[in-house]
């Protein structure tokens, strides 16, 4: 063969030691979010048929979920509520004794250190499956903002370490980030769902949370699929509103919004590895159609690559015990 002068990139591949020595992307514990469905009742411990190992918890057997996500190095958790009484504003998500005031509540006094995340929203809560409050069959925004504003103040009471607004309502963080301070939480950070699709990936979370809209769709206040420049405008509006962290979810489709948003604000950016995202890998493993850990991590890294910081996902406990087996 004739000499021909070419780089050698494989040389750097030459064996997982020197692989590792140049591996730009790196997933740890410490970028996981684990999310925790908390309901009414004494000894519930429901799987959800559409999330294999994801449960719903009830307050006396949520502890020993937490003691294992805490002892996998796991630092946060994001806690959704599953309430028994829903009405037509959601009154329950900003009750004092709400389902999910009374676990972080008790979550936090069990476990100081631990990083507790409130979702703060109305779709668990109200009758309806809507995220705001309903007139004439509209949602309507304004009126919305503050039962938002309401219902993230008394998370912060209830000893949230960090508010995560999930509504998709116009000026939502702004509302929100008003009533922290001017109830003295001007510490509380706000963990804004500042990108949030309207997107084919939730189907199973709303079999978990029962949170499915009763009538219509959320298009008129989630995000079209379609849009990348709509996503830079709504995460622009939630720094300049206060925003602390901005979340791009779902996360697989939306890989390239991830890189733009992470690139044009600096701030840390959560990706949010949803449901049907986490339940497709885990039909897909239990068929025996994928090796379920070598696409996990590979998901993991992707995200990560793209730009997110954070990753908020049900896969949260088994990547960490990968990761710990990998050490």
């Amino acid at each position: 063969m004739k000499h021909v002068e070419f780089n050698r990139h494989r040389r750097l591949r030459i064996s997982d030691s020197v692989r590792r020595m140049v591996r730009e992307t790196h997933v740890r514990a410490d970028d996981l979010i684990y999310p925790i469905f908390v309901t009414e009742g004494e000894g519930v411990k429901n799987e959800v048929n559409s999330m294999p190992g994801v449960y719903q918890w009830s307050l006396d057997l949520v502890d020993a979920e937490v003691e294992e996500v805490a002892a996998l190095g796991i630092p946060s958790i994001i806690v959704f509520g599953v309430p028994d009484v829903k009405d037509g504003v959601g009154t329950s998500a900003y009750h004092d004794h709400g389902i999910v005031q009374k676990a972080i509540r008790q979550i936090k006094s069990n476990h100081p250190d631990l990083t507790v995340i409130a979702d703060t929203c109305l779709c668990q809560f109200t009758d309806h499956g809507h995220c705001g409050v309903i007139e004439d069959g509209k949602i309507l925004n304004d009126p919305t903002l503050d039962l938002l504003a309401k219902t993230a103040v008394s998370q912060a009471e209830a000893g949230a370490d960090i508010i995560a607004p999930s509504n998709m309502m116009d000026g939502f963080v702004a509302a929100i980030r008003h009533g922290l301070d001017e109830a003295g939480y001007h510490d509380v950070p706000i963990m804004a769902y500042s990108v949030k699709y309207a997107s084919a990936f939730y189907g199973p979370f709303r079999d978990a949370a029962h949170s499915s809209p009763k009538f219509g769709d959320r298009k008129t206040y989630q995000m079209d699929p379609a849009n990348r420049l709509e996503a830079l405008r709504e995460a622009q509006s939630d720094m300049e509103e206060g925003a602390d962290f901005l979340i791009v979810k779902p996360a697989l489709s939306y890989l390239d919004v991830i890189r733009e948003v992470k690139d044009h604000s600096g701030y840390p950016v959560v990706a949010y590895n949803v449901s049907g995202e986490y339940s497709m890998v885990k039909a897909a493993s239990q068929n025996g159609w994928v090796d379920e850990k070598a696409i996990v991590l590979e998901k993991m890294t992707s995200m990560k690559r793209a730009g997110a910081d954070l990753i908020l996902t049900y896969h949260a406990k088994d990547v960490a015990r990968w990761l710990q087996e990998t050490k």
